[in-house]
This record gives structure tokens, C-alpha cells and sequence, in this order.
């Protein structure tokens, strides 16, 4: 099936390119608040991420079809100590913008991965109550409906479409889709990697989010696209799509991730794209690396001093 995927480099708190055209399924993952080594400083402060999530909610009431799904990646941060609630947070911010709350289902990474800090490591360093951090391996998918769904829709569509939407039931049991725990490995930290220094889920997520949420030629929204794995999923599966970013430092991420140069070099190749970039769009992925090497710096530091320390009380 042919398929089109528009990609709009600026700010998603403004998508009027889909007021008239609705979009069947959002699944995205929005920049986690100030994330040390992420997106360190990205935000003057909490006010003004939560202020972005209201303006995001609101433009997705306008553009995301009656009934349909808008799933959203995401998790409470810690920063400099202090814990933000983020997903109870984006909840009540969307319940206010219309949405009903449906499901939420934890995304558990396989044990052993922390990406930032063994927060454990303090109570072995202090056997005692009270000194106990958990580390974490978890992030939250919320699940969002916008107004009921009239499931007569599905009965209209034509027989090929509903054909080729359907779910398969053996995947969904041996891979447990039908638990609220999903258990994916993340994508790794590795040097080298298409997407390296940018925080993208793994493709299982879309692709178990897109497959269970939308039909087989609807238009699937991700207002951060990122890497462009939300496009690239979508593409496989034979949905359209359309993914906002804010950041043009990430368009030769983002079209060689969705093949788009594979699109240019065989120009009989059915899907089409569609690349905008509008005023407001901004670079930010040098200035990002940039602090995040300052603070994987801040942090080495103050670990080489708490090991000499704590080598100086064994003896």
C-alpha cells in the first residue's frame, strides 16, 4: 500500500497543518524534563515543561480524531534530587484538555540496566533504614482517548482494510501483549549508532501501539518525533504519518531512519514524503551534547572522590 509521511521541523504547540485533517492514533515520547544527560537545562524550569505538555494537549484535542488513541511515553524525573511527578502530572494536564484516561501499561527495561546511577548503591554504602533509593528500570505508556469511539467504523471499513489490520493472536499472547507490564529492552547506549545521543524508544513500542490502536492506511502523529522511529514504524506497517520536531540538527537522523535517501534513490517507490521546515524550528542538538558532556564530566568527578573516600575508611 502506498503510504505518506509528512515531517514539519517546528514547534508542535502549534499543528494547524492538521486542523482539517485529522490523525488516527499518536504515540510519542516528549522530552523528559531536564534529564541529566538527555536534556540537561532544556527547560528554565518545571512551570514552563508543564506549561508545554497543557499547549501540546490542547492542539492534540483539535487534531486527533473522535474516539481515538493518543499514547504518550514517559516518566517522573530526578533532578538534582528532587523527584518530579511527570506522569501524574500529564495525566491530570490531559483529563483537563478533554481526554479520558484509559489505560497506563509500565514499560520494564531488562534487569541490570540503569542508564544514569545505581541509586541502590547508597544503602550498600549505608546498611541502615532510611538510605534506601530504588534503581530504576521502568518508564510509564500513558493511554489517552479522545471521546468515545463508535466501533460501526469498524464494520464500514472495507474488507481488505480490516483484513489487513488484523492483530495476531498468537503474537499477542506468546509476547504477553495483553499484560499491563511490557517487558522491552531499550535502546542501547552503544557508540556509533544511527540514533546516538538521543533518547529514542525501542521500535517494539510503536509497533505493538500502532497495531493495536489504528487501521491499515490511518495517519499516525508524533508531536516529538526525535530519530523518527514513530514514521519509520508507521511506515512498516502501512500507516501514514506525520511527526513534529523541533530540532533541525536531527533531519539527517530522522530521513535516513524512515528512508527517505532509499525513497530519492528509487524514485519508483510507492510511499511519498514531505519535508517542512517552518519558522520557529530551532538547533539544539550541539547545545545538548555540549551540557551533557559537562555533567557525565560533573558526574565522574564526584564518583572518583566518593570511591577515594570510601577507600580511605577501609583503612
Amino acid at each position: 500500500m502506498q503510504t505518506f509521511h509528512k515531517i514539519i521541523f517546528g514547534n508542535c504547540v502549534d499543528m494547524h497543518e492538521l486542523y482539517d485533517k485529522p490523525v488516527h492514533l499518536v504515540v510519542t515520547s516528549p522530552p523528559y524534563y531536564n534529564a541529566p544527560f538527555d536534556y540537561p537545562g532544556l527547560f528554565k524550569d518545571y512551570d514552563e515543561y508543564l506549561d508545554m505538555i497543557r499547549k501540546v494537549a490542547r492542539e492534540l484535542s483539535k487534531v486527533l480524531a473522535q474516539g481515538r488513541i493518543a499514547a504518550f511515553v514517559t516518566d517522573d524525573m530526578l533532578i538534582e534530587g528532587e523527584k518530579y511527578p511527570i506522569v501524574a502530572d500529564t495525566t491530570k494536564i490531559m483529563m483537563k484538555a478533554g481526554f479520558k484516561y484509559r489505560d497506563k501499561i509500565i514499560w520494564k527495561k531488562p534487569e541490570g540496566y540503569t542508564r544514569i546511577s545505581h541509586r541502590s548503591g547508597v544503602l550498600l554504602q549505608n546498611p541502615y533504614p532510611m538510605y534506601f533509593y530504588p534503581d530504576n528500570l521502568q518508564e510509564t505508556i500513558l493511554i489517552f482517548q479522545n471521546g468515545k469511539f463508535d466501533y460501526s467504523y469498524v464494520k464500514k471499513l472495507p474488507e481488505e482494510i480490516r483484513k489487513s489490520s488484523e492483530i495476531d493472536l498468537t503474537d499477542f499472547s506468546e509476547h504477553k501483549w495483553n499484560l499491563t507490564v511490557w517487558e522491552i529492552t531499550n535502546v542501547l547506549p552503544l557508540p556509533g549508532r544511527l540514533e546516538e545521543g538521543i533518547a529514542a524508544f525501542p521500535e517494539e513500542i510503536p509497533q505493538r501501539l500502532i497495531t493495536l490502536f489504528s487501521f491499515v492506511g490511518e495517519t499516525i502523529l508524533d508531536p516529538f518525533l526525535g530519530s523518527g522511529t514513530t514514521t519509520k514504524v508507521a511506515r512498516q506497517l502501512d500507516r501514514n504519518s506525520v511527526g513534529y520536531e523541533i530540532d533541525l540538527e536531527l533531519r539527517k537522523v530522522i530521513l535516513e531512519k524512515i528512508g527517505y535517501y532509499q525513497k530519492k534513490l528509487d524514485p519508483k517507490a510507492e510511499d511519498s514524503f514531505e519535508i517542512i521546515a517552518r519558522e520557529g524550528a530551532r538547533r539544539l542538538r550541539t547545545w545538548i551534547q555540549k551540557r551533557v558532556k559537562r555533567q557525565k564530566s560533573v558526574r565522574d568527578t564526584f564518583r572518583k572522590k566518593r570511591q577515594k573516600k570510601n577507600r580511605t575508611k577501609k583503612f
